[in-house]
């Protein structure tokens, strides 16, 4: 331990486990010496000690996980050669079983996507399974999936091993030293002040794990993050367990296996975990341990004997109960803060800090360093929590016994948290539960998945990667949308009133768009940054002079706040008002809109004088409300931005004027399938920070010429000045109607692998499953190359005959919405 605390450096990480010790690794590997670790007692002390130190992939969902899992697993495999401290890292192989059909289908899903990425993953038989884990029960096994370069590492001796390679070029590490405070000056960390005296900080990272939350408390920082009791068991020696027993994992049971000492090291990941102190973390835990609650365990470990009959007769060496601290939505908490510049957070592993915490190491430095993230933020920034609802005592002690298990257990397109809901409700939700709305939840938002025809019906039967119960009631409102009208309580989109003599300076300097529109002008626009990757894509609509209102995805709410504020300079004249909680966005849409619409509302809806893309106040009934005329669905039709106050009685108007209509209630199943089939784009769900608009076909909303420019304009016009790009995006239909798209099946051109599906739905339009992604040809992708070539997309290992698009497949005109 260094004994002399200096009083400045470039950045102070607070934290000296696998996360702290990783960023200060990556941050030297970059070019910044002066770094400092804290850590209030020994290195590792907090989790990292008693991780179980596996190296295994699970089912990865998304590329930004695949490339920090493999980029983790590389890394770790060389660090022993790179600074001469052992690590443990072994490569014995993981095995996980499907027990079930619905299992099957995700597991051979996710193999595929993970192969593209380069985690090697092959489909076997059960006795197959059976011969690699020979004391393993495979009998209730339909196939096994083997990934034969993942293993395990030991977590303190690979935390050594970054801690030395930080050291060598130049990083201090300051043990049983805390940090008290944050210290802060005009909105920015300015450095930390600790137990022996004031570090200044050109940056401050806050890697304490599990104490994260309050760290960042103490300085207005918010990490709704919540420490959970987590088990393993470990064995006496077992015969027939050797040291390249490969690991197995069983979510059939909540357990995993491993070697241990010529035992079993049985770990769970139960449903109903225990939160561990919800009010505060205590200070001096340090190296401890939990005393283990048997009686509410051993249930779970007999479901784990199931899979290793053997292991319930071995004698115990060891039941380990430790902290592991987790997030609302199993997420890593990444990024910089949005309360407070200049403080970057790492934390929220969900007990995944060893086999991440390389990867979340590099791109946090490389975002410190380079100032921007160099993969896909958008599931894990930390400005994705846009207040503190996430972060109470009484949602943290709802959530989190639901956590450990849903993220070790089978997973389904449409699931949802079934903890804590309620969180944000619109004042519809009443209405639409009495006419018959399943709700899922989104960003803490309860919104309506699909409708049944009554209270009673809506509810899932069974999960499944299949066609459920609801799909018929689904295709009902997607049909209704397309031929008669449809009503959609979309109140979770975040609404901002930006206001100001320079809020048309600064909106404009964020928007690839032209802002500076009459009053009355809808503009869509993307946001990106300066390597012309997406920040956000949404609507802005001049309302006044001095007046607009920016409208984005609830999954966006967050970041979009955080990004306007963050460019709005000091002396700028500028007020952003999140309008969110007092706003009803009521969305009509349909050919028949207009005379819905019409019954209620004395204002002229002619094209002439309502034409596409513009808005105006309007009255409805006895109220008025501000009308856009846009649409997300391909279809002719208003958002009413509707006062909170007036909104069920505007619904009810609208419901009454539509029954002569065939209106129907729409979910976000429908909204999913509508949009779908008009290839529209969602930033943080088919577009992200590593996408641009170019090769997203998005160019027609950027204006490179504009006055003054904006930002990632350079980025931009030189993508566009190399001409047609190697990678676009392009919408795919289903040639067989029977199989589903939900995202992440793998596209082929002419037999060859150039791609993967971002998003999936049906569309009952056009009589199959669509999608859209970003295909790569490795040379210019030309619409004769689209239109002429064999497209192919692989569905749970079966290649299906697929239409490829530059444009919509259903109104590339856009007749339907200029009707």
């Amino acid at each position: 331990m260094s004994k002399t605390l200096p009083t400045q450096a470039q950045a102070v990480i607070i934290g000296g486990g696998s996360i702290g010790c990783n960023l200060a690794y990556h941050l030297t590997k970059l070019g910044m010496s002066d770094v400092i670790v804290l850590e209030r007692d020994k290195l590792t002390s907090g989790t990292t000690w008693h991780a179980a130190g596996e190296i295994v992939p699970a089912i990865l969902g998304s590329e930004w996980e695949c490339e920090l899992y493999t980029y983790g697993r590389n890394l770790i495999a060389g660090l022993e050669a790179e600074t001469g401290q052992a690590t443990g890292f072994r490569q014995p192989g993981y095995i996980q079983p499907a027990d079930t059909p619905e299992r099957l289908e995700e597991m051979r899903r996710g193999a595929a996507f993970m192969n593209r990425f380069g985690i090697e993953v092959h489909e076997i038989s059960p006795a197959e399974a059976a011969e690699r884990f020979p004391i393993g029960d495979f009998s209730n096994t339909l196939a096994a999936f083997w990934y034969p370069l993942e293993g395990r590492t030991n977590p303190v001796d690979t935390t050594m091993a970054l801690a030395k390679g930080a050291r060598s070029r130049g990083a201090r590490i300051f043990e049983e030293t805390s940090a008290e405070e944050i210290l802060t000056r005009n909105g920015r960390a300015v450095g930390v002040r600790t137990s022996r005296g004031d570090i200044a900080a050109e940056h401050v990272v806050i890697a304490a794990g599990m104490w994260s939350r309050e760290i960042g408390a103490r300085a207005g920082v918010n990490l709704p993050l919540q420490a959970a009791e987590h088990y393993y068991l470990i064995t006496e020696p077992l015969e027939g367990i050797t040291r390249d027993l490969p690991l197995l994992e069983d979510p059939h049971s909540w357990a995993y296996f491993r070697e241990e000492t010529g035992g079993l090291l049985i770990g769970l990941f139960e449903p109903n975990a225990a939160p561990w102190h919800i009010d505060t973390i205590p200070p001096d835990f340090s190296f401890g341990e939990i005393d283990p609650d048997w009686d509410r365990v051993t249930p779970h470990l007999e479901t784990a004997f199931k899979r290793v009959p053997a292991a319930a007769n071995a004698g115990l060496r060891k039941l380990f109960c430790g902290p592991e601290s987790f997030t609302p939505d199993l997420a890593p908490l990444v990024g910089e803060a949005p309360a407070l510049q200049n403080c970057w957070v790492a934390a929220g592993l969900n007990s995944l800090g060893i086999l991440n915490g390389p990867g979340i190491g590099m791109a946090l430095a490389h975002w410190i360093v380079d100032g921007r993230c160099p993969v896909d933020h958008t599931g894990f920034n930390a400005d994705r929590f846009a207040d503190g609802s996430h972060n109470t005592p009484a949602f943290r002690r709802a959530r989190t016994p639901e956590l450990l298990a849903k993220s070790f257990g089978a997973h389904f397109p449409n699931e949802s948290f079934k903890t804590a809901r309620g969180l944000k409700q619109s004042v519809l939700h009443d209405r639409l539960k009495a006419a018959g709305a399943c709700f899922s939840e989104s960003h803490g938002w309860e919104q309506p998945d699909w409708f049944a025809p009554t209270p009673q019906q809506a509810r899932i039967e069974a999960y499944s990667w299949g066609r459920q119960n609801w799909w018929d009631w689904h295709a009902e409102e997607h049909r209704a949308a397309r031929e008669d009208a449809i009503v959609m309580d979309m109140s979770s989109m975040a609404k901002f009133l930006v206001e100001g003599r320079d809020a048309c300076a600064l909106l404009n300097r964020l928007s690839c768009n032209e802002i500076d529109v009459a009053p009355g002008r809808v503009v869509y626009t993307a946001w990106v940054n300066e390597a012309g990757g997406f920040e956000a894509d949404l609507t802005v609509t001049r309302l006044e002079d001095r007046k607009f209102l920016v409208v984005v995805g609830e999954n966006s709410h967050g970041h979009t706040e955080t990004w306007m504020r963050r460019h709005t300079g000091p002396d700028a004249c500028v007020t952003i008002t999140d309008v969110t909680p007092g706003i009803t966005q009521i969305n009509l849409h349909g050919p028949r809109a207009r005379e819905v619409l019409g019954k209620v509302s004395e204002a002229d809806l002619s094209n002439e004088a309502f034409p596409f893309m513009s808005a105006r106040h309007i009255d409805v009934g006895f109220f008025e409300v501000l009308a856009l005329r846009v649409t997300y669905v391909g279809e002719l039709g208003w958002e009413l931005h509707v006062p909170a106050i007036h909104a069920v009685q505007v619904y009810d108007l609208l419901i009454e004027a539509g029954r002569d209509h065939g209106i129907r209630n729409a979910g976000m199943q429908t909204l999913a399938s509508l949009r779908l089939e008009k290839a529209y784009r969602d930033f943080g769900v088919d577009v992200d920070n590593t996408d641009n608009p170019i090769e997203a076909g998005l160019g027609f909303a950027v204006k490179l010429d504009k006055p003054g420019g904006f930002i990632g304009r350079d980025a931009l016009a030189a993508i566009k000045a190399a001409g047609v790009p190697n990678k676009r995006m392009l919408q795919f239909l289903l040639d067989d109607p029977v199989p589903l798209l939900h995202g992440n099946e793998l596209i082929y051109l002419n037999g060859r692998e150039v791609g993967h599906i971002q998003v999936g739905a049906y569309g009952h339009t056009l009589g199959g499953a669509v999608g859209i992604g970003f295909a790569d040809a490795g040379a210019p992708l030309t619409a004769a190359i689209v239109e002429a070539g064999h497209w192919e997309i692989g569905v749970a290992g079966v290649r299906v005959k697929a239409t490829a698009a530059l444009k919509p497949l259903l109104d590339p005109a856009m007749a339907r919405i200029r009707g």
